[in-house]
C-alpha cells in the first residue's frame, strides 16, 4: 500500500509493538505528528514540558518495562534538547529510539531555520545514527534502529529524517520484527577456566551490575551465589538482581558503598563481576582494587574486558547463557568461614545515620517499609540518590532507575512518568534533591495533565547536598555557590502544576504522608525538609582504595 514517509513512521512503531511514545511537536516534524493523530487509539503519545523529560521519560519507560523506549522531537533546538537524555541511555547501556524531523533536503547544509546535524551532534553518544532523505529506505531505517538499540549490549540510536520524506510517498510492506539473538561468543575453553577459578576459590566475592538486569539473569544469579556459597555486593545500576534482604547481599560496593563490600572484595581471593565494567566510583584506585583476588569478568562487551581492570579470566557472552552453563558445570561449594566473617563484618560496620532528627535515611527506611520493597524508585543525582541505594531493599530488578554514567541531575522525574507509564500497576515514586528538583520540575506539569499518579519527594536541605559534603570534607567549608537557601516554595509551584503537595518536617509525619499520597490516586509532591550538613557515609575520597572507607564515626576518632 501506498504511504506518505510520517505514516510509515507510525506503522513501523505499531510494527515493533510501541504502545507509548514521548515527545514534543514542532514544524519539521508536523507530518509525524498528524499521522500520529489518526492513530491516537493504537499509540499513546505523553507531551512533555521539555525535549529533555521526553528522552528521560522514554528511557524511564524502557528500563522498567525492558521494551525499547521511543521519544519524538522537531528539528534545531528540540533536537538538542534530547542530547542529554540520549547520552543519559548511553552511559547506561538502555534502549532508546530517538526519532527526529530535519528541514527539507534542498535546506541541509544552509544554515536554514532551525536546521542542526543531530545525527553528527549525537554520533560520540549513540549506538547508530541515521539522517534519512529518501522515503523508500525509511521503513528498513527504522526497523534497523530497533535492531541495533536492543541488540547485544543495548542503548539509544537515532533516526533524523527530512521533512519532505516525511511528506513524500512509497510502499510499504508490513515486517514482523524479529527478537535478536542472545550473543554467545565464548568458548568451552572459557567456561572450564571460569569454573576451575571458581573451584579453588576459598574467599569467593560476586560484584554485580547492571549487564545482570539487562540480560534478564536476576534468577541465575541467585542460583549461583547459592552454588557457589559467595557474599554478593552490587552496583548502582545492578540494584535488584539479588535480594537486599538476602543473608548473602552485602550492600553496594565503591565510593558510597558499604564497609562490608568495600573490606571484603579487599579481602577476598576471588572477583567475579557479572554485567558489570568496574567504572571508577566501584574501583577507586585500580591498582590497589581487589589486590588480593584474581578476576573473573563475564560481560557481553568485549571492549570491557581488561579496559579498566586486568583479569585473571573472562567469558564474553550474554550473562544469563553463561550463568545457564555454569551452574550446571560448578560443583556445590561451602565457604563457611568465609561468609561467617563476611557476615561478621556486617555486624560491625551497619549503615546508619543520625536518627535523632528527620533525614532522608529515614524517609527512605519508611517508605520501604510502606511499600514493602516493592515500589519502583526513580532518582536524580547526588546525596539522595546514594540514600536510595543504601536504605531502600531493592527485592526484584528494574526497580530502581537511576543515571549512573552520566550522572544527570534532573533525570528522575520524566524517568518516573515513564516508568509509571510502563508499570502501571506499580507504586512509581521519584526521589530528588532540591537542587535537581529545580531542573526538572516543570515535568509535573505533564504529571498532572494525564492524572499520572506518582509521588514526587524533594530532599530539601536547601543546599546542593553532594557537592556541599565535598566542600566541607575536602575545600576546607568553603561553600562556593551551593547555598539554595531563597524564596522558592516546591509545595506551591507543585500545586500550581495541578499536583497534590505535603509538606514534612518531622518524622512522624513521613508515614501519613506517603500513606495519603498513596491514596489520592493523582501526582503528590512530598517535600522533606531535612538539616544542611547531613552526609552520605561510607565515603571513599576520590582516586582511594576502596579499603579506605570511612564514615562519620571515623571523622570523629581522627579529630580527637
Amino acid at each position: 500500500m501506498q504511504l506518505t514517509g510520517a505514516e510509515i513512521v507510525i506503522e513501523c512503531l505499531k510494527e515493533q509493538g510501541v504502545d507509548t511514545v514521548f515527545g514534543y511537536p514542532g514544524g519539521t516534524i508536523l507530518n509525524v505528528y498528524d499521522a500520529l493523530y489518526k492513530h491516537s487509539d493504537e499509540i499513546n503519545h505523553i507531551l512533555t514540558s521539555h525535549e529533555q523529560g521526553a528522552a528521560h521519560a522514554a528511557d524511564g519507560y524502557a528500563r522498567a518495562t525492558g521494551k525499547v523506549g521511543v521519544c519524538l522531537a522537531t528539528s534545531g533546538p528540540g533536537a538538542t534538547n534530547l542530547v542529554t537524555g540520549i547520552a543519559t541511555a548511553y552511559m547506561d547501556s538502555v534502549p532508546l529510539v530517538a526519532i527526529t524531523a530535519n528541514v527539507n533536503l534542498p535546506l541541509l547544509g544552509k544554515d536554514s531555520f532551525q536546521e542542526i546535524d543531530i545525527a553528527g551532534v549525537t554520533m560520540p553518544i549513540t549506538k547508530h545514527g541515521y539522517i534519512v532523505k529518501d522515503v523508500t529506505i525509511l521503513a528498513d531505517t527504522i526497523r534497523k534502529a530497533f535492531e541495533i538499540a536492543k541488540s547485544g549490549r543495548p542503548g539509544p540510536v537515532l533516526v533524523d529524517i527530512t521533512k519532505d520524506v516525511t511528506a513524500n510517498m512509497c510502499e510499504y510492506t508490513p515486517v514482523q520484527p524479529t527478537q535478536p539473538e542472545r550473543k554467545k561468543a565464548y568458548t568451552e575453553e572459557d567456561i572450564a577456566k571460569a569454573v576451575a577459578l571458581i573451584k579453588e576459590a576459598k574467599k569467593p566475592y560476586i560484584y554485580v551490575g547492571g549487564g545482570a538486569i539487562i540480560s534478564g539473569a536476576d534468577k541465575e544469579v541467585r542460583e549461583f551465589a547459592k552454588k557457589i556459597d559467595a557474599p554478593v555486593c552490587d552496583t548502582l545500576m545492578g540494584k535488584g538482581v539479588f535480594d537486599g534482604r538476602d543473608e548473602l547481599y552485602t550492600g553496594m560496593i565503591g565510593m558510597h558503598g558499604t564497609k562490608t563490600s568495600n573490606f571484603g572484595v579487599s579481602e577476598c581471593d576471588l572477583l567475579i563481576a557479572l554485567g558489570a565494567r568496574f567504572s571508577d566510583r566501584v574501583v577507586g584506585n585500580p591498582n590497589k582494587f581487589a589486590s588480593n583476588a584474581k578476576i573473573l569478568h563475564i560481560d557481553i562487551d568485549a571492549a570491557e574486558i581488561n579496559k579498566n581492570i586486568k583479569t585473571d579470566a573472562a567469558v564474553v557472552g550474554d550473562l544469563k547463557l553463561v550463568l545457564e552453563e555454569l551452574n550446571k558445570k560448578v560443583e556445590q561449594k561451602n565457604n563457611a568461614e568465609w561468609t561467617a566473617h563476611i557476615k561478621e563484618l556486617k555486624e560491625k560496620y551497619p549503615l546508619k545515620y543520625e536518627n535523632s532528627q528527620l533525614s532522608c535515611p529515614y524517609v527512605i527506611e519508611e517508605l520501604d517499609r510502606i511499600t514493602e520493597g516493592k515500589a519502583v524508585i526513580t532518582t536524580d543525582v547526588g546525596q539522595h540518590q546514594m540514600w536510595a541505594a543504601q536504605y531502600y531493599k531493592y527485592k526484584q530488578p528494574r526497580t530502581l532507575l537511576s543515571s549512573g554514567g552520566l550522572g544527570t541531575m534532573g533525570y528522575g522525574l520524566g524517568a518516573c512518568i515513564g516508568a509509571k507509564m510502563g508499570q502501571p500497576d506499580k507504586i512509581c515514586v521519584n526521589i530528588a534533591g532540591d537542587g535537581c528538583f529545580r531542573m526538572n520540575m516543570n515535568e509535573l506539569a505533564t504529571a498532572s495533565r494525564y492524572n499520572i499518579p506518582i509521588i514526587q519527594v524533594v530532599i530539601n536541605n536547601h543546599v546542593l547536598g553532594m557537592v556541599r559534603q565535598w566542600q566541607t570534607l575536602f575545600y576546607d567549608h568553603r561553600y562556593s555557590q551551593t547555598v539554595l537557601n531563597d524564596g522558592v516554595d516546591f509545595c506551591m509551584v507543585a500545586k500550581g502544576l495541578g499536583c497534590e503537595a505535603i509538606r514534612v518536617t518531622s518524622k512522624e509525619e513521613v508515614a501519613p504522608a506517603f500513606e495519603k499520597a498513596l491514596t489520592l490516586g493523582k501526582p503528590v509532591l512530598i517535600e522533606c525538609v531535612i538539616p544542611e550538613d547531613d552526609k552520605v557515609f561510607p565515603m571513599v575520597p576520590a582516586g582511594a582504595p576502596i579499603s579506605d572507607a570511612f564514615d562519620g564515626d571515623d571523622l570523629k576518632a581522627k579529630e580527637q
